[in-house]
């Protein structure tokens, strides 16, 4: 997953950080009161729980110029989700236990991948392809087992 810049009010990875933006805020008030959509900017972390709870593969969110579509993707075993998936599902979950107040481990990438813990290795290489790609960093340089925040925190 590489980061770039977008035209998007919000950058997609920061959708589950930022405070919720609108570009029509009448329409948006609007559909407030209709009770179609909320403020607090939850929905995004609603989905990618889903995702988790469901072991899917994370949704990818392609910036469009102004626009962003989301794809969705049907359930897939670990094995069978391209290394780019791996990563992103590794981004979107440190950056959903830090916004839970908690941080990413390896024992919680693989729960979340479904990976067997007698191969932790496979979870610490996508840790470290993560790291590599400035997605992810570790909580406490000087403790290495404190877990993984996202670049961001």
């Amino acid at each position: 997953m590489k980061r770039e810049r977008v035209l998007t009010l919000v950058s997609p990875d920061r959708f589950l950080d930022a405070p919720p933006r609108s570009r029509n805020e009448a329409l948006a008030s609007l559909m407030r009161r209709m009770r179609l959509c909320e403020e607090q900017g939850t929905g995004i972390d609603k989905v990618l729980t889903a995702v988790e709870l469901h072991q899917l593969p994370p949704p990818d969110f392609r910036t469009e110029g102004e626009a962003v579509r989301v794809v969705f993707f049907a359930p897939r075993r670990f094995a069978d989700m391209t290394p780019e998936e791996r990563v992103r599902a590794c981004y979107q979950h440190a950056a959903l236990k830090y916004e839970s107040g908690q941080r990413m481990t390896n024992a919680t990438l693989r729960d979340r991948l479904g990976i067997d813990p007698r191969n932790a290795s496979q979870a610490s290489v996508i840790i470290r392809l993560a790291v590599g790609s400035d997605l992810i960093r570790q909580a406490d340089p000087e403790h290495p087992r404190a877990g993984y925040v996202p670049f961001w925190a």
